[in-house]
């Protein structure tokens, strides 16, 4: 048995298909891991949706702020971006049966000893909290009022985490740490403009893994969401979305036992989209 983690997708789904077949994966032997942005931007959402569904309960996946985004827009509660390349899932004869199956993903995992999560975690948070909130945003989009939420789950504020949020704005702090955030500062203050790699931090602010009061420090974590940032395998993070729908690659990590030292595979992905 081998359990693979995976980066951001983003709709590259031929290259997605390849590096499955490269590692020989079986899914009634093996286990994947998809790191969020599953979909968008890329040639191919519908496709990577109908394969990793019907991987069964050999996939597992964290949502990431473009599967939000398709969610939302499917509930009439977003308007499409010029960038959106959503048309074929919202438009395919199985869409309800996709667009359950993506909704019912969940915002933060910890399995083989490993949290998951699409972006990152705020430093005022331990394990048990993170997998709280996430679970609290899950049970608001996969219940009767996920609709009113979509309407009120974007924008930036409030950016800092205190514990005495209470709401839509506790779900909606939690849920930007766990989809958006890359620069965070000491006291847990987000900043969402800079998209650049972690020397441009800007003032005042450090890649949120670079924290040194993270109370998930001694946590290993894996996540996506940062292509900018590039890989990153060391004891406490793994970041896994390295640009594929840029031209860059669509990488994984495999390892065979719980003690083994990850290995890193990369599978080249054509441009379909020219960086902002």
């Amino acid at each position: 048995m081998s359990i693979y983690w995976v980066g951001d997708i983003q709709a590259c789904d031929e290259p997605l298909g390849r590096l499955l077949e490269h590692v020989a994966f079986s899914p009634s032997r093996d286990r994947l891991y998809v790191l969020g942005d599953l979909v968008n931007r890329g040639p191919s959402s519908v496709e990577v949706l109908r394969r990793l569904s019907q991987m069964g309960h050999s996939v597992k996946c964290v949502l990431g702020n473009h599967d939000l985004h398709l969610l939302a827009l499917s509930a009439g509660a977003r308007k499409p971006s010029k960038a959106d390349t959503l048309d074929a899932v919202l438009s395919a004869p199985d869409k309800d049966h996709l667009l359950h199956w993506l909704g019912h993903q969940s915002l933060a995992l910890f399995e083989e000893d490993v949290l998951m999560v699409h972006a990152g975690v705020l430093p005022q948070w331990t394990l048990a909290e993170t997998l709280e909130l996430a679970h609290a945003i899950e049970s608001t989009l996969q219940g009767p009022d996920a609709q009113d939420f979509y309407k009120v789950m974007y924008g930036n504020e409030p950016a800092q985490w205190r514990s005495d949020l209470q709401g839509t704005e506790r779900l909606r702090c939690a849920l930007n740490a766990l989809t958006r955030i890359r620069f965070c500062s000491e006291t847990g203050l987000m900043e969402f403009k800079t998209k650049e790699a972690s020397a441009k931090a800007p003032e005042g602010f450090m890649p949120w893994f670079d924290l040194p009061n993270r109370k998930t420090a001694n946590t290993q974590i894996a996540f996506g969401h940062w292509s900018t940032l590039g890989a990153v395998s060391r004891p406490d993070v793994w970041a896994l979305d390295t640009g594929c729908v840029w031209g860059g690659c669509l990488t994984a990590l495999q390892r065979d036992k719980v003690s083994d030292l990850p290995r890193r595979i990369e599978m080249k992905c054509p441009s379909y989209q020219t960086p902002f």
